[in-house]
């Protein structure tokens, strides 16, 4: 794994309402170091408070995803979509040619802590569109995103996919790549992968041709991507 992402060392924000870890550069942290693998530009660790959230504002050309770790999202956008997201639901956005949209803690009492995820489109100026949907483990990979939305999972305008691994404790899983290349980050628990452990937060890139295998150390949820080589 020629890439390795420890959580410790993410970009940070602190606003009060929202605090932030940034995996890549985004905003006001920049790292030449870290500007996304492959077409996966952004992946932001958010706390948003109770009440608090980001107001309405504008995207154009990109597929972008929540993953709701705790609590809810409330999202409205210009197309005239107005939903809540609750924890375990995975929402996508595509820009396109241009949407306005906000993103509320759903709740006065509770924060809502998600993933927010950008990844960059295959086709540009489309029309904007949006999904999202509770989706079961069904074994320990289990399709979320990808590109014609089968297998229960959501779409997305890009030959990139997203799955969710659930891996309980002691338990081996192996993540490969034809050619192609992988990135995972964990969401909760502790893995060993090949010499290296790593905790939530963290995250790492696995090579074309490049198989890895991982032990779980404790329950453990991630997020795997399969992307293209650009």
């Amino acid at each position: 794994m020629k890439y390795i992402r420890k959580s410790e060392s993410r970009g940070k924000a602190n606003f009060g309402w929202l605090q932030s870890k940034h995996s890549f550069s985004f905003g006001n942290y920049y790292d030449k170091s870290h500007m996304g693998v492959s077409v996966l530009r952004v992946i932001n660790d958010d706390l948003v408070m109770p009440g608090k959230g980001f107001g309405e504002h504008g995207h154009r050309d990109m597929e972008i995803i929540s993953y709701v770790i705790e609590g809810a999202l409330k999202h409205e956008d210009s197309s005239g979509n107005k939903y809540v997201v609750p924890a375990g639901d995975v929402q996508r956005m595509s820009a396109g040619r241009g949407v306005m949209h906000s993103e509320f803690n759903a709740s006065n009492q509770e924060k809502v802590k998600f993933l927010q995820i950008w990844i960059q489109p295959n086709v540009l100026g489309i029309k904007p569109s949006y999904e999202q949907k509770s989706i079961i483990q069904k074994g320990p990979l289990t399709p979320l995103v990808n590109p014609k939305g089968e297998n229960g999972a959501l779409s997305i305008n890009q030959d990139a996919s997203l799955s969710r691994l659930i891996l309980k404790k002691n338990k081996h899983f192996t993540v490969s790549t034809e050619n192609r290349i992988g990135y995972l980050h964990i969401i909760k628990g502790q893995l060993l992968a090949g010499d290296h452990k790593f905790s939530a937060g963290d995250g790492f890139s696995v090579e074309p041709e490049q198989a890895v295998e991982l032990v779980a150390d404790s329950t453990i949820e991630a997020l795997w991507f399969d992307l293209p080589i650009k």
